[in-house]
């Protein structure tokens, strides 16, 4: 999550100013606590596994349905389960960082991408420049010679080890970034830290011998050159507030994992239920016991007052029932996630009624995206400056940007409403209502073109089947034809 300052008190922003620097650790520190709690529930090491009764005597089953990762997953799914698409707008190319993008397995970075905003509400995403093999090729006297390369590079970066200081104005411009990585020695203790500056024209990495903060005598182990001519650190939010899509339902997950643990809990008290005797006593010697132990009484007859019975603890099911339905539909509701498990999903479902069911996802998802394609805008422009660089004319300027949910549509109706919409609503907007179809035209033209094929084979078919009768009206039309540039010849005279 970024934080604001005023660019004035840093100075020449491509210098490292030890200050700021140390500020914006202390801040990335203070939010480790709310991000180390998202990530635990999420992997489940949620609070319930450490649930207690007050008789030390109870066991707690400690029951633990993961919800959390159930809805980060479903969202990351419905988000990032198609890949991004990109097009040029008109008279300009992208093709080169498309390339990139293609190399840098780039649907696979966005789903992990989405899920660290699902999950912490924010995430990151470094640029950087690989130095690969060199280019070698021969001079004007036949000489080998080598030219540097490089590889551009997009990865993932934790939220937990990184943050982005920007100026306090409405535009919130990067000023610089922190990556903050622990040193261990062969001991696996950490041994110091390495911390590396992200600035507009120049990247320093210290290494500290103690903690993150920096100090005067801290070495610097790599200082160069920043060719994107921005901070290369992208923060992507999930929504304004950076909430996860989780982290206002920790509450009802909680009180779900305690109702089933406590309900897992009562059953086991059920089964080791303490056996009560009336009119008589167990005597102490081996024998009873272990006949006791082997599911043999020896006791006296009911005519004589005596009786055996279980003493548990009684509880509704029903009303146990009733109130675990009701936490786990809050659940859904509140996250607008649906429970696929639901029997509403279950069988034939419309289009029409399924988006109804959907429709509280589909706003979530529209929310997210608007604020994912924030980040991947200034991960194009970063691309395209490298590529400029290598000799590329790339222009990202009015490049659309799209991404189809991956949520079911019911094909069937989506056809219907096509075929029933013909010659009412113009092809190339009906079209538009096909999933995974960027181009209408580009449909229109193939439907044309398969048009034309099954004429071309019919009028083949008929003609192996009576290729006299096709040869009389090509005959007869290539006559016609005479007719009418006779008529026009002699209109002319």
């Amino acid at each position: 999550m970024a934080i604001s300052i005023d660019k004035s008190l840093l100075g020449d922003v491509n210098e490292p100013n030890i200050k700021a620097i140390n500020y914006a650790i202390r801040e990335l520190l203070k939010r480790q606590k709310r991000l180390n709690k998202l990530a635990d529930y999420y992997n489940g090491k949620q609070d319930v596994n450490d649930h207690k009764f007050d008789n030390s005597k109870v066991k707690s089953a400690n029951i633990m349905i993961n919800h959390a990762k159930y809805i980060t997953d479903m969202n990351v799914g419905f988000m990032t389960g198609n890949p991004v698409k990109y097009t040029a707008d008109k008279d300009k190319s992208i093709d080169d960082v498309l390339d990139v993008l293609k190399n840098a397995d780039i649907h696979k970075h966005d789903i992990e991408l989405e899920k660290d905003l699902s999950v912490f509400g924010y995430g990151y995403e470094l640029l950087y420049l690989k130095a690969t093999d060199p280019e070698i090729t021969l001079d004007e006297a036949g000489n080998e010679k080598e030219t540097p390369n490089t590889e551009l590079k997009i990865e993932v970066i934790d939220p937990r080890a990184a943050i982005v200081v920007t100026d306090d104005t409405v535009e919130h411009d990067p000023l610089f970034a922190v990556f903050v990585q622990p040193k261990r020695d062969l001991d696996g203790r950490i041994d110091g830290y390495s911390v590396t500056v992200y600035m507009p024209k120049r990247v320093v990495e210290f290494r500290t011998k103690m903690t993150m903060e920096l100090s005067g005598d801290d070495d610097i182990v790599y200082d160069g050159e920043n060719l994107f001519n921005t901070v290369p650190l992208i923060e992507y939010r999930n929504n304004e507030e950076r909430q996860g899509d989780f982290e206002q339902l920790i509450s009802l997950i909680d009180a779900y994992n305690l109702l089933q643990t406590d309900r897992i809990s009562d059953k086991e008290a059920f089964v080791d239920a303490i056996l009560v005797t009336f009119g008589f006593g167990l005597a102490e010697d081996d024998d009873d016991l272990k006949a006791l132990k082997n599911g043999v009484l020896n006791a006296p007859s009911r005519e004589d007052g005596a009786d055996i019975s279980w003493l548990t603890k009684s509880f509704d099911e029903t009303q146990v029932n009733l109130l675990s339905q009701s936490i786990e539909n809050d659940i859904h509701k509140i996250s607008y996630v649906p429970n696929m498990n639901d029997e509403k999903f279950m069988g034939n479902v419309s289009g029409e009624a399924m988006k109804f069911k959907l429709f509280g996802l589909e706003n979530l998802l529209s929310i997210k995206k608007r604020y994912f394609f924030d980040g991947l805008r200034r991960r194009l422009n970063m691309v395209q400056t490298i590529v400029n660089i290598k000799g590329a004319n790339n222009d990202v300027s009015g490049c659309d940007i799209d991404l189809a949910p991956n949520i079911p549509v019911n094909l069937s109706d989506v056809v219907n409403n096509i075929r029933n919409a013909d010659g009412i609503i113009p092809r190339k907007i009906t079209y538009g209502w096909l999933p995974q179809v960027d181009d209408p035209q580009e449909i229109i033209e193939e439907m044309d073109q398969q048009d034309a094929d099954n004429i071309k084979k019919n009028q083949q078919a008929l003609q192996q089947q009576d290729p006299d009768r096709l040869e009389l009206e090509d005959s007869e039309d290539d006559q016609d034809e005479d007719d009418k540039q006779e008529r026009s010849n002699n209109d002319r005279g």
